[in-house]
């Protein structure tokens, strides 16, 4: 069966759809620890910069502000009208950028850059234009051709004509959050926008010059029907962007306020979820689009699928990336960033932030240093992730280990993965079989020393 074929076999769907990581990280976040500080970052900067070939650099920022709450979110934000609050964090983020770059060597060339939020689009064309400036200030850009600076951007929030000048500030990839066109639902969530609004900022998006835009999906859903979802998926096909993200929605009202604002009755079954998302992969693949892996779809000419055939596909809390492995540094509040073998991530509120930055502290509230048995498992669960196939010999000339002896128990959990021909296991390796790219993360699961679902909340893994 060809690796593009994803089938999609509903029991055994439902056998594995499980609470488990998205493996982002490895560790995953909730094992990070306040005893890793602003020295512990500094050394592991340091030490980065000593190898004979230090990797490029990747920069995430975090823009908190929304104008609006969108019931279904998770992520860390902040409503707010009040634009005077984006003008002061910018001011901030360009002292914390100015603290980053004194610890990096300035030939290291910076290839990635993503901004994220809440809506990044919250800061004006000219204040992303200023924060733009500020890192080209201070960080060596790569050339247009090599570099991928991305944001994400709310259709609600913009028109054609910023997209246009999005691009003009450099930015070469977008990100739309569209979730679902069907008026119930958005009502239902608090995010009403039309399908003409988001067709024209993609077709802005191609005639500025962008080399990738992608659109973001929830299934899951309150009002969600197989029909109504059936119309958004056509509605986006028709679109055609160059990528798609479409996530399964985790209710947790008991740890994010504004999922209690949508009524229980209004939530569907779990069985609905696994035929949207049996939908979802029908629909798409037979409009030509390709299975990245975890959520992500492409079509064929994009540089995802390119990264998924040569072996170079990434992973990291962006989700799947192009570019190779590189140094990723946090800027803002609750961002997170890895360089070297430690993950940091700073403070979670606006107060502390500018607390620290007014001490002319870095503002990194907690992390974890790799020991090299986190090094070994993490390079063991990316391959997985990232190519669905794992050689033992990579693994043991790059750590001296026995595979199989090392491995033991983790090959034991997946012999049951094998007799349900999920996965093919022999002496030279582990490989993802096409009825078990959905199960990547029950994969993965089986190399993670750190797992506990019983103190951990993790959403499912279909």
């Amino acid at each position: 069966m060809s690796a593009d074929i994803l089938p999609f076999e509903r029991c055994l769907v439902e056998k594995y759809d499980r609470p488990g990581p998205r493996y982002t990280s490895y560790p995953t976040a909730p094992h990070f620890h306040e005893d890793f500080g602003v020295a512990d970052y500094r050394q592991a900067v340091l030490v980065s910069q000593q190898v004979a070939q230090p990797r490029p650099l990747s920069i995430y920022v975090h823009v908190p502000f929304c104008e609006s709450l969108c019931y279904y979110c998770g992520c860390s934000k902040i409503i707010t009208h009040n634009r005077q609050r984006a003008a002061e964090y910018l001011d901030y983020l360009k002292r914390e950028i100015v603290l980053q770059a004194e610890l990096f060597n300035q030939a290291r060339v910076l290839t990635q850059l993503h901004l994220g939020g809440g809506t990044p689009t919250f800061l004006s064309n000219r204040q992303l234009g200023e924060l733009i400036d500020c890192l080209a200030q201070h960080f060596q850009f790569a050339s247009e051709a090599q570099r991928e600076f991305s944001l994400e951007v709310d259709p609600r929030t913009v028109t054609p004509a910023q997209i246009h000048e999005l691009r003009r500030l450099g930015f070469n990839r977008l990100s739309l959050g569209v979730q679902d066109f069907d008026p119930a639902v958005q009502e239902a969530v608090n995010r009403v926008q039309s399908e003409a609004e988001v067709r024209g900022l993609v077709e802005a998006a191609r005639e500025a010059g962008f080399a990738s835009v992608s659109v973001d999906l929830i299934y899951g859903l309150p009002l969600q029907t197989r029909e109504s979802f059936a119309r958004t998926l056509e509605q986006v096909i028709d679109i055609r962007p160059d990528r798609i993200a479409s996530y399964s929605y985790a209710h947790l009202p008991h740890l994010f306020k504004a999922q209690r604002l949508i009524r229980d009755q209004d939530m569907p079954p779990p069985s609905r979820k696994l035929e949207l998302l049996e939908l979802t992969i029908e629909r798409l693949t037979s409009a030509g689009y390709i299975y990245i892996g975890m959520d992500h779809f492409a079509q064929p000419d994009d540089d995802l699928c390119q990264a998924r055939r040569d072996g170079s596909l990434q992973r990291n809390f962006q989700g799947y990336s192009t570019q190779a492995e590189c140094d990723m540094v946090g800027l803002g509040v609750t961002s997170i960033g890895r360089v070297g073998n430690a993950w940091s991530q700073n403070v979670k509120t606006t107060a502390e932030y500018m607390a620290c930055l007014d001490a002319g502290r870095l503002p990194i509230l907690r992390g974890y240093r790799l020991s090299a048995e986190d090094v070994l498992r993490a390079e063991v669960i990316t391959a997985l992730m990232c190519h669905g196939r794992l050689r033992f010999r990579d693994i043991e000339q790059h750590h001296r280990i026995d595979f199989a002896d090392h491995f033991s128990e983790s090959l034991e959990q997946l012999r049951e993965m094998v007799v349900d021909g999920l996965i093919e296991i022999n002496e030279a390796e582990i490989r993802v079989q096409p009825a078990g790219r959905l199960m990547l993360r029950n994969v993965a699961m089986a190399f993670d020393a750190y797992l506990n679902p019983g103190t951990v909340r993790y959403s499912r893994t279909v």
